[in-house]
């Protein structure tokens, strides 16, 4: 036992000095370490090394149940862990806490069989700062908060359409009630190792929406211990375990050393040391620390670079051949957003639609993220769902004499009477600022609106759109899981809450059409995924012919590895978890 809390030790202080990033250091590195620092593994795989990647914009969350940003959640991704988890490859669906499941002829009744012996981290919420064994009543425990009344639940707006018992639970836990002592109805604790989730009807999308952070699996005792401080501090079952929080400044992760998994050649994951995710929210400079191999991968090439780095052709120019270059169509779209509660949008649908005639997406794409990314000639689901045709959804093309007209028939002939208009988007990199101003010129010119720029933090931004107390704003949306439905998801009315005061997560518009909602119920319920697609194009069309959003473009997502990394494959998704990647000494990369 000694030698095992040595040896533990010696890897978090092997961890903590990678994790300085003193890329000015002599000597022959591989990963921020010393390539003899590697261990040789079964199967040709190597064992050590800390992973450094950065964020543009810190977290606002690691809690489970409030992560709803892409930074918070590609931490989690990598200490938390569901029932089952996403292939980072294909991002299909992989067993994780659950080693199997079972379901019901009539496609309702999942039932889950966990895997035995696994442990949560070590953490002082425990007795004896030891973790545990996960059980079922854990399951239990954490499905049944996904369920219930908490501010700080975003995941309950994913679920209450498909848990049987889910809307009842929540209102019985609304107020301060503990509810029913027997928690959700839906969710049936078998046996230690046994759980099963009774659907209202099938869906087929289900576990995709089990495998976000929502779903993932904590102890009680760290929810009683830290509350609302598990923004912070987490306990999960992952392959990494959280070791240090500087606020806007790092986040740094070391290997759990109990960790369940092992590969096909029975070497124990992860094979790395620890993880370090830094926050630059500069590009460039970004891209300036991954070339003093200070990063180990880049994500989203620099715009005013793109051309000292790329080709016409799209590949690597000499200067930059040393590296990993990936590149794939993503499941993400960035778009602005109009209040629709109240306000001069609220019930002038030909507004909205001049502003979306008078943006010229084309030179946007074209000369402003310099081709990384699709023209948002469409609705909000992205052209990269298999089966989803986007093209038979119809969009806004530039029209700049058509916006002036709509403009004029909504009531402000060349703007006359209609003031100034503020645009909140938030900071994070120089994209935001760059299509802001492009899009600010483009209002300009062609419906003569004067537009002011006003650039928050992340955190605050996202609250300003919740809550409503912005008109006209930038956001995104990368998907969380492989399903349209992820997206059309954004637009239904019955997410909406009932005081203007009160956040709403999903629907920021507040939009309501009774024709979408009707065309998002029958999708959920229709189990034929072509049928199912066919749905979803006439909801997403629906929604667009009222333009309560201006699609600008969909991502096509560009990421430069170090030659060393192995095991990291790009998906559309950008779903990262780190259990499988490993280094490879400087002379076998």
């Amino acid at each position: 036992m000694r030698n095992l809390s040595f040896i533990c030790t010696l890897m978090i202080l092997v961890c903590f000095a990678a994790c300085k990033s003193d890329s000015s250091s002599s000597g022959s590195t591989s990963g921020g370490k010393k390539s003899g620092e590697l261990s040789a593994l079964a199967g040709g795989k190597y064992q050590g090394g800390v992973f450094k990647m950065n964020e543009t914009e810190y977290f606002r969350s690691l809690y489970p149940l409030n992560v709803t940003e892409v930074g918070g959640n590609r931490i989690t991704n990598m200490i938390y862990e569901g029932l089952v988890r996403f292939n980072q490859k294909d991002l299909t669906i992989l067993p994780a806490l659950a080693e199997k499941w079972t379901v019901s002829e009539d496609g309702k009744t999942y039932t889950f069989n966990l895997r035995k012996g696994v442990k949560f981290h070590n953490d002082k919420c425990f007795a004896d700062g030891k973790g545990r064994i996960v059980t079922g009543k854990d399951v239990k425990y954490c499905l049944d908060r996904l369920c219930a009344f908490d501010v700080n639940n975003r995941g309950y707006d994913f679920f209450k359409d498909h848990i049987a018992g889910a809307e009842a639970y929540y209102q019985a836990t609304q107020g301060g009630k503990t509810g029913p002592a027997e928690g959700c109805s839906g969710i049936k604790l078998i046996d230690d190792h046994t759980i099963s989730i009774e659907l209202k009807e099938p869906f087929s999308g289900f576990l995709n929406k089990l495998a976000l952070p929502f779903g993932y699996i904590y102890p009680k005792e760290a929810y009683d211990a830290y509350g609302v401080e598990m923004r912070a501090k987490t306990v999960g079952t992952g392959p990494f375990t959280l070791k240090a929080v500087r606020e806007n400044d790092a986040v740094i992760m070391v290997k759990n050393p109990d960790y369940w998994g092992k590969d096909s050649d029975g070497n124990q994951l992860p094979y790395l040391d620890g993880v370090r995710v830094s926050f630059l929210g500069d590009q460039k400079s970004e891209l300036l620390e991954f070339k003093k191999g200070g990063l180990d991968m880049i994500y989203r090439l620099p715009l005013e670079m793109v051309e000292e780095i790329i080709d016409k052709k799209g590949n690597l120019k000499e200067a930059y051949k040393e590296y990993q270059f990936q590149e794939t169509p993503s499941l993400s779209v960035y778009y602005y957003g109009f209040k629709l509660s109240e306000g001069r949008f609220a019930d002038n649908k030909k507004l909205r639609q001049a502003f979306n005639y008078a943006i010229d997406r084309q030179k946007i794409v074209d000369y402003t993220v310099k081709g990384a990314g699709i023209v948002g000639h469409h609705g909000i689901i992205p052209p990269a769902f298999a089966g989803f045709n986007a093209n038979a959804v119809k969009g806004y093309k530039f029209d700049p004499a058509k916006a002036k007209k709509l403009m004029s028939e909504a009531g402000y002939p060349n703007g006359k009477g209609f003031g100034d208009l503020t645009l909140q988007i938030n900071s994070g990199g120089t994209r935001n600022e760059q299509i802001a101003e492009a899009i600010q010129k483009m209002l300009q010119e062609h419906l003569n609106i004067n537009v002011k720029i006003t650039k928050m933090p992340f955190a605050q931004h996202l609250e300003a759109l919740e809550t409503s107390k912005t008109e006209f704003w930038r956001a995104g949306w990368v998907a969380d899981y492989p399903d349209p439905e992820n997206f059309i998801n954004l637009f239904v009315s019955k997410h909406i809450p009932p005081k203007l005061s009160d956040k709403s997560y999903l629907n920021t518009f507040r939009f309501r059409n009774q024709k979408f909602d009707q065309l998002y119920e029958q999708a959920l319920t229709t189990l034929d995924p072509a049928q199912r697609n066919r749905v979803y194009e006439q909801a997403d069309q629906a929604m667009i012919d009222e333009a309560p959003i201006i699609p600008i473009y969909y991502y096509k997502d560009r990421r430069m590895l170090q030659p060393y990394v192995r095991n990291f494959p790009q998906n559309a998704m950008e779903y990262r978890n780190l259990r499988d990647v490993y280094f490879v000494p400087k002379d076998k990369s």
